[in-house]
């Protein structure tokens, strides 16, 4: 039997659940839309720990449900009460220029069951559903977005790898591609694409060339991160210096049930160069972008036995760009007392993830606020300006 390239990866994409906390690709997905405004969304796929990222080290509780994760000799002040990851140190010029910002307190309307597949896919989607329900096969919210912007067009571009971005899903056409994909193959995967491709002379010459850079590659690196992240920022801040105007990416690698400190450490690294890359790239056109990384649900206020935390609600929102109202922590606090936590053991989730993206789109490109709470974000109540765009 003739195994065709489309069989081959269709197959390739049934892996395991693991997946969704971290696929092996990345995609990135570019848009082109009118006006000087750019729009940046980054996907952190495995629930970033916004109470280790934002640290509440004001809370009296804090200290109490994390005696080991809340040691950070290294953590920077943002404002007194709350704290900026260590890691992320190197954007603290950023937030004195007041071009970064959070939302602490903040979540979709997903509840009660924590799947990354099913969180993920209300983030992307924007729905308002609440329950545990998949909401695969709905158009992402960014995609329903483009039908709302006068003459918006999309820009070519490759989506490579089982890891679909739900985002830009929808009736208004897109593409995705994932530059510098970092891919190991075994020998024997390298004999089953010579095999695949050597029927086809049109492929065959570019597939061999291909492997023969990938064999190269993973005898000069050796694991760990290859920056994917920063290649992905590199190349859209390149694009929207162009006609692009809305790009969005992921980041993997944000579960951290065991060895959070470790596991962090690595993804908010990746996040930080990817901003800095973000920034260099774009020039001036960096006073005119704003970045909106978010994730599918918190974790959870106590550490676990494992130097980790496990899948949760509530949790924060990463903002920078020359064209936010930065330099403050934004959100309604609910405190840590074990009355205020949801279900007795999350951070209370006190705003909808969804009001920060509509008025960003709001204020970004004039989108009317009705058809944001109705068209891209259904069900949503957009109340008053949340005030994250300068």
């Amino acid at each position: 039997m003739t195994l065709s390239r489309r069989k081959f990866l269709i197959n390739s994409s049934l892996l395991g659940c693991s997946a969704a906390a971290s696929p092996l690709f990345t995609p990135l997905t570019l848009a082109a839309a009118p006006g000087d405004n750019r729009l940046v969304v980054i996907i952190l796929r495995g629930a970033m720990d916004g109470l280790d990222v934002v640290r509440p080290y004001g809370e009296p509780d804090y200290a109490r449900y994390r005696p080991t994760l809340s040691q950070d000799e290294g953590a920077q002040d943002l404002d007194g009460f709350f704290a900026l990851n260590s890691t992320l140190a190197p954007l603290m010029p950023l937030w004195q220029a007041k071009e970064l910002a959070f939302v602490q307190a903040v979540s979709t309307p997903y509840r009660d069951k924590r799947s990354h597949f099913d969180g993920q896919d209300l983030l992307e989607t924007g729905s308002n559903s609440r329950s545990g329900e998949t909401t695969a096969g709905k158009t992402g919210w960014l995609n329903r977005a483009l039908s709302l912007l006068p003459d918006a067009q999309t820009e070519t571009a490759y989506s490579v790898g089982p890891s679909r971005m739900l985002l830009l899903d929808g009736e208004n056409d897109y593409s995705a591609w994932s530059p510098g994909v970092d891919l190991t193959l075994s020998p024997q995967t390298r004999e089953l694409l010579k095999r695949i491709y050597a029927a086809d002379p049109l492929f065959e010459t570019s597939a061999l060339m291909a492997l023969e850079i990938s064999a190269k590659t993973d005898m000069m690196e050796t694991g760990g991160r290859r920056g994917s992240a920063k290649v992905l920022a590199k190349f859209a801040a390149e694009r929207l210096n162009e006609e692009t105007r809305i790009a969005s990416f992921s980041i993997n690698g944000w579960d951290s049930h065991n060895n959070q400190r470790g596991t962090l450490n690595r993804a908010l690294g990746e996040l930080g160069e990817a901003i800095l890359a973000l920034k260099a790239g774009l020039g001036s056109n960096w006073q005119r972008t704003t970045v909106l990384a978010i994730t599918e649900f918190g974790r959870t206020v106590a550490e676990n036995g494992t130097s980790g935390t496990d899948h949760g609600t509530g949790g924060a929102m990463v903002m920078a760009g020359g064209a936010i109202n930065g330099g403050q922590v934004f959100g309604q606090w609910p405190g840590l007392g074990e009355l205020d936590l949801y279900q007795n053991r999350d951070l209370e989730p006190t705003s909808d993830v969804r009001r920060y993206l509509g008025w960003a789109l709001r204020d970004l490109f004039g989108m009317e606020a009705s058809a944001l709470g109705s068209t891209v974000f259904p069900g949503l109540d957009m109340g008053d300006n949340v005030g994250i765009i300068a």
